[in-house]
């Protein structure tokens, strides 16, 4: 069974394969099925292709063929599941950065998390609260809890495939076992992503760079801000 989103995207790919001769692009689909970003059709994709819907065609771009199609392709696609009693939909809550963030339920769908701004992976630098930027990731990478997004500015976590340019998902929370990598707040200023290790009454934050020394601060200095939970990257 195809969610409604995966059986819209097939119809859209057929109806175009048909017309033109091509597949549509991931920009067309995209704006098509009224997405925010091309992670969502990239998921969707996957999703059919393991369902034997379609197939990628190798060496050749924007190379798609259909398979097959539902048996019920004259119908409606299956309705989206309904709104709760505060008229959100079950899987989304939209919130405020520091107060309330997206709270997400697993499933297939993309799901739209909150993009705050840079946080840096070198020097710490204040996290930019920019509220009015979203971003879609796959509702599979994510479990029960808060989730928001930060983008990644510099170099020191690359030992641990974390890269200048890169997004990182966060999970909201104020502890973390030693040896996460998480968002630490420094002197209520400064947000960093490190590696948190403490050892009596010092915390430590690690950097994943031999570039990079070990900074050393007091139990009051560093609060946790969150831990990371998955990382999205463009190419």
């Amino acid at each position: 069974m195809l969610t409604r989103k995966q059986h819209e995207l097939l119809l859209f790919i057929h109806d175009h394969l048909r017309q033109n001769g091509v597949s549509p692009s991931f920009d067309e689909m995209k704006d098509a099925l009224g997405l925010r970003s091309k992670s969502g059709i990239h998921r969707l994709i996957t999703g059919l292709e393991e369902r034997g819907f379609i197939r990628r065609l190798p060496h050749r771009a924007r190379a798609l063929e259909v398979l097959k199609l539902p048996e019920t392709v004259g119908s409606a696609p299956p309705p989206p599941p309904a709104p709760d009693q505060s008229g959100f939909s079950p899987s989304v809550i939209k919130g405020e950065f520091g107060q309330r963030v997206t709270e997400v339920e697993p499933g297939p769908e993309s799901v739209s998390l909150p993009l705050y701004g840079k946080i840096a992976a070198g020097t710490p630098i204040e996290a930019l609260r920019d509220q009015s930027n979203m971003i879609d990731v796959p509702g599979g990478m994510l479990g029960r809890g808060d989730y928001y997004a930060l983008e990644v500015a510099g170099d020191s976590m690359i030992d641990v495939g974390i890269m200048d340019g890169d997004t990182v998902i966060i999970e909201r929370g104020e502890t973390a076992e030693n040896g996460t990598i998480v968002v630490a707040l420094v002197d209520d200023e400064e947000v960093t992503l490190k590696r948190i290790r403490r050892k009596g009454n010092s915390v430590a934050l690690e950097a994943a760079n031999t570039d990079y020394e070990t900074r050393i601060f007091g139990p009051d200095r560093v609060q946790v801000q969150g831990k990371l939970a998955g990382l999205l990257r463009q190419y």
